[in-house]
């Protein structure tokens, strides 16, 4: 999908942006066709490229425009929702396969970009795992025994993380993880794609997939690509209206960056306990300069909260407390994460016998589940076993996760209650330039913007997918939906799946005598 249109930017953005691809303007027949030129799509497109496939890649905006130039690129198997977790719902041997994946899933992102010759300042090192104050040692306990029965190699008490500035205190220690840049790696990712005869289209909105046979993809524009199998890799599927929605939650995940003397810092991955937790790394800014100090964390639920500054300096206040050598602070922005129920992505065909397949669920974890997605669709569409299929399995049923499906569903139904509750405010006289608010019109709920120049702009505020009502984000500037996590931006276009349609627009735009007067 399309890239944020909002008013932040990550770190990653300040390298010139990967050439524009040509929108698809004519029919098309493909071995397989992949919508998405995030991680996900590049990886499975760079891999089927590589058994001799003809490959068409399909997106709404620029190559890697979207989620994925919004990651703080940890590559690693220290798994977000904790190895005790996986074990206990999906048993000692989905905990081995999910480790055994993600190592691999690292190890693949070295053999392509060492094979291509990519610079993308990929660099081996620890994580370590400590906890946040108050926590008690024993969940680090739990988590030390549950991934060395995972078999994850190396993994061993430290007596404290290598910083200077704060104590953290005994820790986990995962050797051999890495970061790397993201967009430089697709950047040479795309340029492999294509030296090998694949196709990628960039403003090529998909608005359907038939899946035949053969599969058929549809575009805004009327053009259809025909496949043996479509892969549909968009961070949320987008030609699903139920699938797999009901088993994930999109959330907002915030990051700041701060310059740090070079040297300064140990160079390594971070992560605390709390929840949300937070996730610390370091990127080079330039030859020779300071280090770029990222830290994230503040998640909440896409639609669910406007209050980034709030979560933002939340953010800086615990960085400064932990790294005192922090100078100012550079860059923020946030980005979408799609937690699943049980801590795994969904890939492979949407539904048994499917020649469509989807990758979706990263679970904070975007770069390696994208590259697990790679390696898994590859077997899967070569008619190969693969050990890791049924964990992985979007059509799986997770009994020992029921609890949280059926909190993340109850929280889904709450919202349809918007459509009998009051606007945010009153009248739209009271929206200042640059934002936006849902207002109340009798039985119907507008999203309202006024753009800079002070003209309003009206659209229908329900979300195209299924219906909820849309929140405003002020700090992306993006109307986000609270159920399925579908955004659009400020004038109602798609930003984000699974919804594929904009906003309807409610009336022409019309100047506010108010503003008119101002």
């Amino acid at each position: 999908m399309k890239s944020d249109s909002g008013a932040t930017r990550s770190v990653w953005m300040d390298v010139p942006p990967l050439p524009a691809r040509p929108p698809l303007t004519r029919d098309l027949r493909a071995d397989v066709c992949i919508v998405g030129s995030g991680i996900a799509g590049l990886t499975t497109a760079y891999l089927l490229a590589r058994e001799g496939l003809r490959v068409a890649v399909l997106d709404d905006g620029a190559t890697a425009g979207g989620e994925t130039s919004r990651t703080t690129a940890h590559l690693t198997n220290v798994i977000d929702d904790r190895y005790h977790w996986i074990e206990q719902v999906h048993g000692p041997e989905g905990a081995r396969l999910a480790a055994e994946s993600h190592t691999a899933a690292i190890d693949t992102i070295e053999s392509i970009a060492e094979g291509e010759r990519i610079a993308c300042d990929l660099l081996r090192l620890d994580a370590y795992l400590f906890a946040a104050p108050g926590d008690p040692r024993d969940e680090l306990e739990r988590e030390l025994e549950a991934a060395r029965r995972a078999g994850v190699s190396g993994v061993a008490w430290a007596d404290r993380a290598p910083l200077d500035a704060f104590e953290t205190g005994p820790c986990l220690r995962f050797p051999n993880q890495a970061q790397f840049h993201p967009l430089r790696y697709l950047q040479g990712v795309a340029d492999a794609i294509e030296r090998s005869g694949g196709r990628i289209h960039g403003g090529t909105r998909v608005t359907a997939v038939h899946h035949g046979p053969p599969p058929r993809v549809e575009t805004a524009d009327g053009v259809t690509v025909q496949a043996d199998a479509v892969v549909v890799a968009t961070n949320s599927p987008v030609h699903e209206l139920i699938g797999v929605h009901p088993k994930q939650a999109a959330y907002r995940t915030y990051v700041v960056a701060a310059r740090v003397p070079a040297g300064s810092v140990t160079r390594a991955l971070y992560y605390d306990t709390e929840d949300p937790y937070h996730y610390v790394r370091l990127q080079p800014e330039s030859q020779g300069g300071p280090d770029l100090l990222l830290v994230g964390g503040e998640d909440h639920k896409t639609g669910q909260a406007d209050d980034a500054d709030e979560r933002w300096a939340a953010l800086e206040a615990w960085t400064r407390e932990r790294f005192p050598q922090a100078r100012e602070f550079v860059a923020r922005w946030s980005g979408q994460v799609m937690e699943t129920m049980d801590g795994v992505a969904f890939i492979g065909p949407d539904k048994s016998g499917s020649r469509v397949f989807i990758a979706t669920g990263d679970s904070g974890m975007g770069m390696t589940h994208s590259t697990i997605a790679g390696l898994l669709l590859r077997d899967l569409i070569a008619g190969r076993e693969n050990a890791w299929a049924r964990l992985y399995d979007p059509g799986r049923v997770s009994l020992r996760a029921a609890g949280e499906l059926a909190k993340e569903n109850l929280n889904f139904v709450s919202k349809y209650a918007d459509y009998v509750t009051g606007g945010d405010v009153g009248s739209a006289d009271e929206i200042p330039p640059g934002e936006g608010a849902v207002l109340r019109r009798g039985l119907t709920k507008v999203a309202a913007y006024r753009d800079p120049s002070g003209t309003l702009h009206e659209m229908s505020a329900v979300c195209t997918h299924l219906g909820c009502v849309v929140r405003w984000n002020s700090a992306e500037k993006s109307w986000d939906c609270p159920c399925h996590g579908s955004r659009f931006d400020s004038r109602g276009r798609v930003v984000n799946g699974p919804a594929t349609r904009d906003l309807a627009e409610k009336d022409t735009a019309q100047p506010a005598a108010a503003w008119e007067r101002a």
